[in-house]
């Protein structure tokens, strides 16, 4: 597969990389733990080299799954994975208490090298700005730890352009992640020309809306009663039914294309920057390799501005998020 650089960072990583979040929480019913180990090695050998974690994803048993993965392959992977969330004693999310004090980044760098296998992480997310621990002291926080060989890169996650400003005038930032897609545009709104300014790179998550993008999802389908999708706004039946414009549009020229739809909002996305790098989380080999094909299909000047054109008549509805969860991002 192509490569691509993070920003000006020097991180060499595949134009596509892999969310491995839906391997153990969110999306019902969870797959096997032993065929997701599968699934990422034939990631690896189909030549995807960067992955996506955190240590609140399951919680704690996603690190475990992918570092058991990866281990083969530990000197040919990037893993990125994150801190920021907290955790109760009961190993529950708790959403409205952000933990980045220095002392507990330090604490969970070394649970996650850990749980990971590994005595390095590549890329140390913060995955939500703390509104009591200032950011330099979280940047200076990760830089000490750069510094002790434990990460190697400093990334954020859901943070307002003034938040990136700072912590890149303490530790140079790598890559920041955000959701991004046809179906989410705000970071089109001042972040991403921060971010060229900057030089540094864009991981966007959920690039396919949590599916939606893909097509195969429409207002009559249901999910498991503890999907996280269930909380929605945007995945309410009456919010898929008029958004099933958007995904029309994208079939549409799809077929136009000889791709699929779901390869055409990666196209797009991949298209915008040559720092922009997808992570595209799946737990089906036919959707891997669905995935995968995106990096080579070509949208010229014209495709894009169509694209654009269209997308930009659609209304979209629903929140992307549940009020309480929104108000947690720094966008």
């Amino acid at each position: 597969m192509k490569t691509r650089e993070l920003g000006k960072s020097g991180l060499q990583v595949s134009a596509l990389g892999l969310g491995c979040m839906g391997m153990s929480q969110s999306f019902f019913p969870l797959p096997d733990r032993k065929d997701m180990i599968r699934l990422i090695h034939e990631a690896v050998d189909r030549g995807l080299t960067f992955f996506d974690t955190a240590e609140v994803y399951g919680p704690f048993v996603n690190e475990e799954l992918v570092g058991e993965a990866l281990a083969p392959y530990r000197q040919q992977v990037v893993i990125a994975t994150k801190f920021g969330f907290g955790i109760n004693d009961e190993g529950g999310l708790t959403l409205n208490k952000m933990n980045s004090r220095p002392e507990h980044i330090r604490e969970v760098a070394d649970a996650s090298l850990k749980r990971l296998g590994t005595d390095v992480i590549d890329l140390f997310y913060q995955h939500r700005v703390d509104p009591d621990v200032p950011i330099e002291d979280v940047a200076g926080a990760v830089q000490d730890l750069i510094k002790a060989g434990k990460v190697r890169h400093f990334g954020l996650s859901e943070a307002g352009v003034q938040t990136i400003r700072r912590a890149h005038a303490v530790q140079p930032v790598t890559a920041v992640q955000s959701e991004y897609s046809l179906w989410w545009r705000r970071p089109e709104e001042g972040l991403l020309d921060v971010l060229e300014e900057l030089g540094i790179g864009f991981v966007p998550f959920s690039p396919l809306g949590r599916g939606f993008l893909t097509g195969k999802i429409n207002e009559n389908t249901s999910f498991e009663k503890n999907d996280f999708r269930n909380a929605i706004p945007r995945f309410t039946p009456e919010a898929r039914k008029a958004n099933q414009a958007l995904v029309d549009l994208l079939t549409s020229f799809a077929g136009r294309k000889g791709a699929t739809t779901a390869q055409i909002a990666l196209a797009w996305l991949l298209a915008q920057k040559p720092w922009i790098v997808p992570i595209p989380g799946t737990t089906k080999l036919s959707r891997l390799e669905e995935n995968m094909v995106a990096a080579d299909v070509e949208l010229t000047a014209d495709d894009l501005n169509e694209l654009n054109e269209a997308a930009s008549a659609i209304k979209i509805q629903g929140g992307r998020y549940p009020d309480e969860l929104e108000q947690k991002t720094g966008l």
